[in-house]
């Protein structure tokens, strides 16, 4: 096959007095995210798709959170460690459609540097990576603000 598609979801909660990390930007928040990892939701979603696009599992299958290794890690380690498998097996990224929800804080200025910040680590243009973000409007738990989700879907082609 010369392209595949994957899909990639993660969620963490957010707790007061924690660092938030989000497409590898921190965010000046209250709340952080709690996690093994730095917890940043948007890569995590981003490598599931990439590992789901070539039926490689997912990111708990290849980076455990019960591996002291990766304790605190930052994840733009791990979003390059998923695209040298990926670039391993013959494929590179076409393009990668990406959703944040939540509730606050409001992302919107910080998406420019995610972009060029995911860009960079996957080492693909800027245009190749849409980053977009929306608020639940307060409707469960991105709403009452006690989490954070991100979807991600990939579209890879062999090279």
């Amino acid at each position: 096959m010369n392209f595949r598609i994957g899909v990639g979801y993660d969620v963490h909660r957010l707790e007061e007095g924690l660092p938030f990390v989000l497409g590898g930007v921190s965010l000046s928040h209250s709340k952080g995210v709690v996690s093994h990892s730095d917890g940043d939701v948007l890569i995590h979603a981003i490598c599931d798709a990439l590992l789901g696009a070539l039926a490689l599992g997912d990111i708990g299958t290849h980076f455990p959170d019960t591996d002291e290794e990766f304790k605190g890690i930052d994840s733009k380690i791990l979003l390059k460690k998923t695209i040298n498998m990926i670039r391993f097996h013959g494929y590179d990224i076409s393009n990668l459609d990406t959703t944040i929800c939540l509730q606050k804080p409001k992302i919107s200025k910080h998406i420019p540097e995610m972009i060029k910040t995911l860009s960079r680590v996957i080492d693909i243009d800027q245009h190749q990576v849409s980053v977009k973000a929306t608020t639940t409007e307060k409707l469960g738990f991105v709403g009452d603000e006690s989490g954070v989700s991100a979807y991600a879907v990939v579209l890879i082609e062999k090279i």
